[in-house]
């Protein structure tokens, strides 16, 4: 059962508290990466026979395997995925960032040039639950941002990569497929293989071991986020449908035994009704055993003072995910500070988000978004900031960098400054 604690009760180490993996995966992660490293295709191989009981001969998926993956999944299904990408691109357009150039009146220009990365890597999780939707929100963003190419990896159960996800990444536009999953992949997107290209940026969820590879090749590579379990936070005033909230929070409790689910409300009889439901409807979840330890590990209910100050605890835990389920949503939206995604009032339930809206629900988590953002078009550019002066503009600041570099100790630099006044 679903823990209620009212405001008053709850502690800040309860408050902030998340479950998370205790397995120390550092060691393990360390010694794939060296193998991965020195043996490259032959470890890829190793470890897809060892994991996935994969025995395919060539790593990439070839385009008669996309083709009949294109075959199996439903017409039905693949117009869902279309929808899907249509509302992300949609979204994310509005996101390109352009070239500026500033001249002032002594004839220097500063400008900045926005660059898409060359080659992004996306690792795609094939465990207990298979995510065509991460596919979408990870590659149509680098698409627009201009990336030159994309290369996913995914594990291959039995030597088969799931057709749906072969699908949206034929839909989003992914441009090489490997078959290869885990830390492994990890460590062949960072530092490249016989088969598998080496990759500027690493992106995608993935479990504990791919998320501490993510950590150790970060410096090599750049990476999006080490992404924890998934978290929903609902603040809600008494008139939502207990039905609801407790459906909510169980779309979150069955991606991982990990995951958290929040329910924060000023109404007592209320936090009654929904631990009641979700008990109720984890008896019917197929996901029962890991939503239930999700649940219990992890989920709370909070009985608050008022809605103030709901969403400042909800400021305080900084969630992935957070449902304002109240009256007059967008009054309290500009009260909300610390947010991965927000969805406002009664009919906007976090799946929106998951798969349709175009939103992108790769979110910090863990708290961290107090600090990080969504995944968006930013994270596949880089950026150049570049300088012209004329003689005249360089003579006229001369004497003030020189100032500034002798009050740091670094003649060399006030010389570089001035030296050219001496022709």
């Amino acid at each position: 059962m679903i823990k209620i604690m009212k405001r008053g009760e709850v502690s800040e180490s309860e408050l902030f508290a998340r479950k998370v993996s205790g397995a120390d995966v550092a060691g393990t992660v360390a010694e794939i990466i060296a193998d991965v490293r020195q043996n490259g295709d032959a470890a890829l191989r190793k470890y897809n026979e060892k994991f996935d009981k994969c025995t395919c001969g060539s790593l990439e998926v070839s385009e008669e395997e996309f083709a009949a993956a294109m075959a199996a999944v439903p017409a039905e299904y693949l117009r869902v995925l279309e929808r899907s990408a249509g509302n992300i691109r949609e979204y994310h357009l509005r996101q390109v960032r352009h070239d500026y150039i500033v001249t002032a009146e002594d004839g220097s220009v500063l400008g900045q040039r926005v660059l898409p990365m060359a080659r992004v890597g996306l690792y795609v999780p094939g465990g207990t639950a298979a995510y065509p939707s991460s596919v979408l929100m990870n590659c149509i963003p680098a698409k627009i941002a201009g990336v030159g190419e994309i290369v996913m990896t995914t594990p291959a159960s039995g030597g088969e990569v799931s057709p749906a996800i072969l699908a949206a990444a034929k839909v989003a536009g992914v441009d090489r497929v490997f078959k290869v999953g885990g830390a492994q992949a990890v460590a062949a997107l960072a530092y490249g293989t016989e088969s598998v290209p080496r990759v500027d940026k690493i992106v995608g969820p993935g479990n504990a071991f791919v998320a501490e590879a993510k950590r150790q090749v970060y410096g090599q590579v750049a990476i999006d986020m080490i992404a924890g379990p998934s978290e929903i936070l609902i603040v809600s005033d008494g008139k939502t449908n207990a039905k609801w909230l407790a459906a909510d929070m169980l779309s979150q409790a069955e991606h991982d035994k990990l995951a958290t689910a929040i329910l924060i409300t000023d109404s007592a009889a209320l936090a009654a009704e929904v631990a009641e439901e979700i008990e109720r409807q984890l008896a019917a979840l197929p996901r029962e055993e890991i939503a239930r330890a999700s649940i219990e590990n992890n989920g709370k209910i909070i009985v608050a003072g008022d809605l103030e100050d709901a969403v400042a605890i909800a400021n305080e835990i900084a969630p992935e995910h957070l449902e304002l389920c109240v009256d007059a949503p967008f009054d309290y939206l500009g009260k909300v500070k610390n947010a991965g995604s927000i969805f406002l009032g009664r009919y906007s339930p976090e799946p929106v988000g998951d798969y349709l809206a175009g939103t992108n629900h790769t979110l910090p988590t863990m708290g961290t978004a107090r600090f990080s953002s969504p995944l968006s078009v930013d994270d596949f550019v880089k950026k150049s900031c570049f300088s012209y002066y004329t003689p005249a503009a360089l003579e006229a600041a001369a004497d003030d960098i020189a100032l500034f570099a002798d009050a740091e100790g670094l003649h060399g630099h006030a010389v570089s400054a001035t030296i050219r006044r001496e022709g």
